[in-house]
């Protein structure tokens, strides 16, 4: 079996001033593609399997994509597929929130590119397409369509991101193997939350995913997905979606529309996965805690859901606490993206004193620039920190996300009363470096607070938005939809709205 692997994978913010260029993707092809991924590698199990790379792109996320980068990265997976000569199949490897300037819903616009180049070029049955996907990416019908297999992460922070890829590839040899074209049983329902009240950490959300393996194990299904869908893309295609994979159309379609139910039956129990407050109540409660270090998430802005990384509210809003502004308290902020103040901080040197003009140059919507008298203090490659009072500030030449203890290079964050990084929830290092945290409710690109962002092209109603659209006791109509096996169409298809 011969079975290409590749994908366009972004996450993008409509919210967002930034856009995302054909040199912020990362591009990987040939062999380091498939050494991208363990299972790969030669064994019992893929005896039978010859890996056909072809070329996956992965970016920050950030604002839209501009055409020319999406039309670019398009044409050479295209083309590498015609290429590569007849496949059985392939692993689809995308987020399912990329938006790109001018289109409606970018990931079926490129399935549908994918889907033709693959048909096209089979010699026997048609090829079987298998995406492996973020779970807070869209599934439009239009996109569920034109793929065989979709699966998602089951936790969020993403933990097993690694293995939501080899459950696609296994699933996909799995059919390829017994012969199998499958159906898929669909359902959007209309609920929009941000990933930062859907963490698998808490409830509801824990047993909602938690329930996915055991469906997806029963007789006659080969997979259960659920997705929370992008809450920061004016999309009609974002919403909460479900879709159940396997043999039995009548199980599929039960299994979906329960587990849609149970979804929108639950839209009112999800909450933060922390406390929230607002900027200065957040850095008040965290100078005022005996906890060390007190981690506090700049969720507005955070670059790894789509925002700037630029925005200095944050800062402005620290430096006007006098115990960080004296010195008393001390506090790291890293993250703030500003290749023209890193310049300058390097032409200086270590030990310059600087008047910087810091951030708000990308997204100047939320504040502007905000002026800072400091102190050079540290120069690695990319980056800049600069001391103010009490305050320690990591400027950077690209949006840089800070997850890890690596990321702060140099700098020990253990070290600090305060730690404000740009982030929503906190990913598995900073949450067992946390003696306590915050999450800050800030303005930006991602800000939290959905209904004052301005969606005007969503699909309505929408839960928050519309929630006095239903009467009591009655809800949406959650009957699913049932696909498959998938229509191989070997023409081009029209951009149209979400079903």
């Amino acid at each position: 079996m011969r079975i290409g692997i590749g994908g366009v994978s972004v996450e993008s913010s409509t919210f967002c001033p930034h856009r995302t260029a054909l040199d912020d993707f990362r591009i990987t092809r040939g062999r380091a593609l498939l050494d991208r991924y363990a299972w790969t590698r030669p064994g019992p199990d893929t005896q039978d399997v010859e890996w056909v790379p072809l070329v996956h792109a992965v970016a920050l996320p950030g604002g839209p994509v501009e055409p020319p980068a999406y039309a670019a990265l398009k044409a050479e997976l295209v083309a590498r597929i015609e290429e590569t000569g007849p496949l059985d199949g392939m692993v689809y490897d995308i987020h399912g929130a990329m938006s790109v300037v001018g289109l409606t819903d970018a990931e079926a616009d490129l399935t549908d590119a994918v889907r033709s180049a693959l048909d096209r070029h089979a010699e026997g049955p048609p090829p079987l397409l298998s995406a492996a996907m973020d779970l807070h990416g869209n599934v439009s019908r239009r996109f569920a369509e034109r793929v065989d297999l979709l699966t998602a992460h089951r936790l969020a922070p993403h933990e097993d991101e690694w293995e939501t890829r080899e459950r696609a590839a296994r699933t996909l040899l799995h059919c390829l193997r017994t012969g199998v074209r499958p159906y898929r049983a669909w359902v959007q329902v209309p609920v929009l939350l941000p990933g930062e009240k859907t963490s698998t950490r808490l409830e509801p959300a824990r047993s909602l995913s938690g329930g996915l393996a055991t469906i997806a194990s029963l007789p006659g299904v080969l997979d259960a997905a659920l997705w929370v869908g992008y809450a920061w893309a004016d999309e009609p295609r974002c919403r909460a979606a479900v879709v159940v994979t396997g043999t039995d159309p009548h199980l599929l379609s039960e299994q979906a529309e329960l587990l849609a139910r149970r979804y929108w039956e639950a839209r009112h129990d999800f909450v933060f996965v922390g406390p929230t407050g607002t900027a200065d109540a957040c850095i008040a409660r965290a100078v005022d805690s005996p906890q060390r270090p007190f981690l506090i998430s700049d969720s507005g802005d955070n670059p790894t859901a789509g925002g700037a990384g630029d925005l200095a509210y944050m800062l402005e809003r620290l430096l006007a606490h006098e115990a960080v502004r004296e010195g008393r308290t001390t506090a790291l902020h890293p993250g703030i993206t500003d290749p023209a103040a890193v310049a300058r901080c390097t032409e200086a040197g270590v030990g310059a004193r600087l008047t910087l003009s810091v951030g708000g140059k990308v997204d100047a919507g939320h504040g502007g620039p905000y002026e800072l008298d400091c102190t050079v203090s540290l120069l690695e490659p990319g980056r800049a920190a600069v001391r103010c009072g009490g305050l320690t500030v990591v400027l950077v030449e690209r949006r840089t996300p800070f997850h890890t203890r690596a990321d702060f290079g140099s700098l020990d964050p253990a070290s600090y009363d305060l730690v404000v990084v740009k982030i929503g929830y906190l990913e598995p290092e900073l949450y067992d470096l946390a003696a306590d945290w915050l999450l800050a409710l800030t303005p930006g690109g991602v800000d939290q607070d959905l209904v004052r962002l301005g969606h005007h092209r969503m699909e309505r109603p929408l839960y928050p938005f519309d929630e006095a659209a239903y009467a009591e006791g009655e809800g949406p109509d959650l009957a699913p939809v049932l696909l498959g096996p998938a229509p191989h169409i070997r023409g081009p298809v029209a951009d149209t709205r979400t079903a």
